[in-house]
């Protein structure tokens, strides 16, 4: 008699891979600057790098209009070189900016030769970038590479690890 034995085989889902990088002070410096008017009137001016680390405070009004252009732009080589070899694997690349306006972000990278997708939350709460990614994971992304100078952002997005065990994370927070 021939014993047939079941045969158990391993459904694994296709890699799918989204690789995303902030804009300001991950990708390129710029002149843009967010200014703030505290409770008591005094007024700050900070760079996006000083913004990431700042807590707000009660009564802050926040000025980005600084942000709806692209202020002497300086590339941050290492990671646009990154984004450029990304893009030339066939990976889906992202660009997933605070700003609130794409357009003049993806003009930019249009010049060098580039064309990633960019997404303009115009919201700089950290969890609308782990929102954002949530929904990549949604649409079956389940290698995702973020990379973003602000370590909020980074935090924010890392929450994801224990609700998708099932997706590979990649993590950097880059600091010039």
């Amino acid at each position: 008699m021939i014993r047939l034995l079941p045969i158990v085989q391993e459904i694994t889902r296709p890699v799918k891979k989204a690789r995303v990088f902030d804009f300001d002070d991950t990708l390129v410096k710029t002149d843009s600057f967010i200014y703030i008017t505290k409770k008591d009137g005094t007024k700050l001016t900070l760079t996006p790098g000083e913004y990431a680390v700042y807590t707000e405070q009660p009564g802050d009004v926040f000025d980005f209009s600084d942000f709806d252009k692209i202020q002497n732009p300086k590339l941050i080589r290492q990671n646009v070189d990154l984004l450029r070899r990304m893009a030339r694997e066939g990976k889906k690349v992202v660009i997933l900016t605070a700003r609130k306006y794409y357009l003049p972000i993806k003009e930019f990278f249009a010049k060098l030769g580039l064309a990633p997708y960019v997404v303009a939350l115009g919201d700089s709460d950290p969890m609308k970038k782990a929102e954002y990614i949530e929904e990549l994971i949604s649409r079956g992304y389940n290698d995702i590479a973020f990379m973003d100078d602000s370590e909020k952002n980074v935090i924010a997005v890392s929450t994801l690890k224990s609700k998708y065990p099932d997706v590979k994370f990649t993590l950097k927070h880059h600091v010039d």
